[in-house]
């Protein structure tokens, strides 16, 4: 069974995941904002003398902060766009190309760049931000063409977050960017920036030894300091290696002899806990939150993982903290509603819950609250909200019926769970997930042959869902005589999926009912030894029975019926084979 609050997805999701991301010398300024709110957060004030303008800018400038006062800072990108181009006034081009990066509106971006470099020739902004959207057009003689004007000024140019770019480009223009790299580097041979771009741009090609050579050079003390980005990049590259013990004790080393570079420590924190070494894990996290107490990020992080070992104290301590500075709010109250969800306090768990506002979190939290709503004996109350959510938020309209059949189904309400999902369907025809809900009602109530329609439509207009195609092969094995069928499903599903434990134990399934027994076992013993549930454990179970090997069987039913003491399959089974409960 799965902990309760598994950590490793959610770190990952907080920009600990790779190297590209860690590549900085030391601690940098963090907003503290969640995506979602940084997204409408307007961006600093730059100044500007209104004085100066015609009357068509005034007007732009109105319509734009008028715009921004009312939330719609797409609107104010556009207004500020013209009255930059119109006025060519530094403090507007400066104030636009905030909005324009707060919205991360690339195109924006870089027209304002060029006509902040028309400006002034020699920013150093203009030309980063020029680069930088450059590499995203894949225009790299342009994007490089700005790196050497900075260059050229003396200034840090940035070759390492524009490598760190290409990880998202395909390979062919990483390979063209990196000739070009190269290319730079025989004009620039001792700028340290470009020789880790290209270990980067090698890493990102899979080249991972020949970019631990060219590292080599950085990491070389005797003549000056390490370049402590080469630092992280060898921890990655050892670990992506497969020497993760090496990788361990490599970055453990360096975060002690540099502890004040937040992203080594990040870096080693994340794999401790990819090496499910969580009391560590907690332990490098609190000495991260403690040196670097404004990074929300560091102290959301030291949550979770104190969380994962069970210090909820203090892990609630740090959640209370990020909701007092207006930080991760959603993603603290999320985790505090599973706090209070699992210690039994519904009533808190709610509360916490429904202050969890739109992004990742917003969905789960609305369909625990629901839940716990409709098993308090609130159901009616809960649906009324969802209703009212669904027409508060449309785009969020399909999934939030999917939370109310999958509320009613839970609550054994299935045949409300069927009028909402044939309601859902009625607006939306095309949701797989709320039309499988429906086939698997169906198939529930004995309705085999609306099952199969709900599932075919599905699998007509999705051929590669793995998992209609399995239902519906499981289906005709089990409610008909359409075996051969039914194992041209699943052997198709099989192709798609071919580790999924449920695709598995189908298979064994179909080919025990056609009396193919070295199959059924080979497939069942598979699925079982990967995902033992009830259901699994009772056809393996059958099958070694049928085949002799009644001991075995028994043994397969005894673990399921000690550790699912409240399941009816296996003693079903059993009972219909003629053997005893109490083994």
């Amino acid at each position: 069974m799965k902990p309760v609050f598994s950590v490793v997805t959610v770190l990952l999701g907080l920009g600990l995941a790779g190297c590209a991301n860690l590549s900085g010398t030391d601690d940098q300024t963090d907003t503290g904002k969640s995506t979602e709110q940084q997204a409408v957060t307007p961006p600093p004030e730059d100044t500007i003398n209104y004085a100066d303008f015609d009357q068509d800018t005034l007007y732009s400038l109105l319509a734009a902060e008028v715009a921004a006062q009312r939330g719609r800072y797409d609107v104010t990108l556009v207004n500020y766009v013209e009255a930059a181009k119109s006025s060519r006034d530094l403090g507007v081009i400066k104030r636009a190309m905030r909005i324009a990066q707060s919205l991360n509106a690339d195109n924006a971006q870089l027209q304002l760049a060029n006509l902040w470099l028309e400006v002034e020739p020699d920013s150093l902004e203009a030309h980063r931000v020029a680069a930088i959207q450059y590499v995203r057009q894949k225009d790299f003689d342009l994007a490089l063409y700005h790196m050497e004007q900075i260059l050229a000024q003396g200034e840090d140019a940035d070759f390492d977050d524009l490598a760190a770019l290409s990880a998202r480009l395909p390979k062919e223009d990483q390979a063209q960017l990196l000739a070009l790299y190269q290319d730079l580097e025989k004009r620039h041979p001792d700028n340290r920036e470009i020789q880790y771009g290209i270990a980067l741009l090698l890493k990102s090609q899979g080249e991972t030894q020949a970019a631990m050579d060219k590292l080599e050079p950085l990491l070389d003390e005797s003549e000056q300091p390490a370049f402590q980005p080469a630092i992280i990049l060898r921890g990655d590259l050892l670990y992506q290696m497969g020497q993760k013990k090496e990788a361990l004790d490599y970055l453990r080393h360096q975060s002690r002899r540099y502890p004040n570079n937040r992203k080594l420590g990040t870096l080693y924190g994340r794999m401790l806990i990819e090496e499910q070494q969580m009391q560590a894990a907690e332990d490098q996290f609190e000495d991260l939150m403690t040196r670097f107490p404004d990074v929300p990020e560091l102290r959301l992080s030291y949550a979770l993982v104190a969380l994962e070992n069970g210090n909820t104290d203090d892990a609630k301590e740090s959640l209370q903290i990020l909701i007092d500075k207006e930080q991760h709010v959603s993603e603290a109250h999320y985790y505090l509603g599973r706090i209070a969800d699992e210690a039994g306090d519904t009533e808190e768990a709610i509360a916490q819950y429904s202050q969890v506002g739109e992004g990742n979190h917003f969905l789960p939290a609305v369909s625990r609250a629901t839940h716990l709503r409709g098993s308090s004996g609130d159901l009616d109350n809960a649906l009324r909200d969802l209703r009212a959510l669904r027409q508060q938020m449309p785009d969020l309209a399909e999934n939030l019926w999917l939370v109310e059949v999958n509320t009613l189904l839970d609550l054994d309400q299935n045949d409300d769970a069927l009028g909402a999902a044939t309601e859902a369907l009625q607006t939306f025809p095309d949701n797989a997930r709320i039309r499988y809900a429906r086939a698997m009602l169906f198939d529930e109530m004995g309705r085999t042959e609306e099952a199969e329609a709900d599932l075919r439509q599905i699998i007509d207009t999705h051929p590669d869902n793995a998992v209609a195609l399995n239902a519906l092969g499981y289906i005709l094995t089990e409610k008909t005589d359409r075996l051969k069928e039914a194992r041209e499903l699943l052997e198709k599903a099989l192709k798609l999926d071919p580790d999924n434990p449920a695709i598995l134990d189908s298979v064994g399934w179909v080919h025990f009912k056609l009396g193919h027994m070295a199959q059924a076992l080979d497939f069942l013993r598979r699925a079982y030894d990967a995902f033992p549930d009830p259901e699994v454990a009772a056809h393996y179970g059958e099958a070694l029975y049928v085949s002799g090997d009644e001991d075995q069987a028994r043994v397969i039913w005894r673990r399921a019926l000690d550790e699912h003491p409240d399941d009816t399959q296996v003693p079903a089974t059993m009972k219909r084979l003629g053997e005893e409960q109490d083994l």
